[in-house]
């Protein structure tokens, strides 16, 4: 979706400026607000791509003025009312008023570094071969879809090179709304800077890319 947080290439929101020595966390609620996102993520209810996109919805006027962590804390909180989890009155008390639903699954402190170190791998056998062999040029789609999508609004429309098949991957878009993981073919696509911004000659792009993402040239 065109969401608040793909503004790769776009102008207009000054410029990067990256904080030397930048803290783990800029304020002690930061803290709490990772743990508690870890800890209900363990629930079962979302997956990673669902919870990505509970972010890209929140309205472009909030998402640009919010912190990163109060990015999360808003997305966790609709997440949590979207499954049951958290009532209104409850939100509205900042008190619980019935249990939780999957008490069982409760994550404990021993079972955090565990639960951290599993991560959540994405790689699925695939029997259909990969149709874009290395060094095939490709075009990418101008997908505009309402859902969520993993392509970054500034290489649609764009030709680049296979330069690796990275086997299958489970499908974000899919995945992110219920409806599977439809696992795909993953690719790295190198593109031309300066057929991306109009300048930046000797500069290359190189993103991962779904094979419903391209189409050959």
């Amino acid at each position: 979706m065109n969401g608040p947080h793909d503004l790769g290439g776009r102008m207009g929101f000054g410029p990067v400026a990256p904080e030397e020595n930048e803290p783990l966390f800029h304020a002690e609620w930061e803290k709490r607000a990772l743990g508690i996102v870890l800890c209900c993520g363990a629930l079962g209810y979302w997956t990673i791509d669902e919870s990505r996109h509970a972010r890209e919805t929140i309205p472009h006027t909030d998402y640009l003025r919010f912190s990163y962590y109060r990015i999360w804390l808003t997305a966790l909180i609709e997440l949590l009312q979207r499954h049951g989890e958290l009532s209104a009155q409850e939100l509205a008390s900042g008190h619980a008023q019935t249990a939780g639903n999957r008490a069982s699954r409760r994550l404990s402190v021993d079972g955090v570094a565990g639960v951290l170190a599993k991560g959540g791998p994405t790689s699925r056998p695939l029997e259909n071969a990969p149709l874009y062999p290395v060094g095939t040029r490709v075009r990418v789609l101008n997908l505009q879809p309402t859902g969520h999508i993993r392509l970054p609004g500034y290489l649609r429309g764009h030709i680049g090179v296979v330069e690796a098949h990275c086997g299958g991957h489970v499908f974000p878009d899919t995945n992110a709304v219920h409806q599977g993981e439809q696992p795909q073919h993953l690719y790295t696509i190198a593109f031309d800077g300066a057929d991306l911004w109009g300048q930046g000659e000797r500069l290359s792009v190189r993103a991962d890319l779904w094979e419903s993402y391209v189409e050959p040239v």
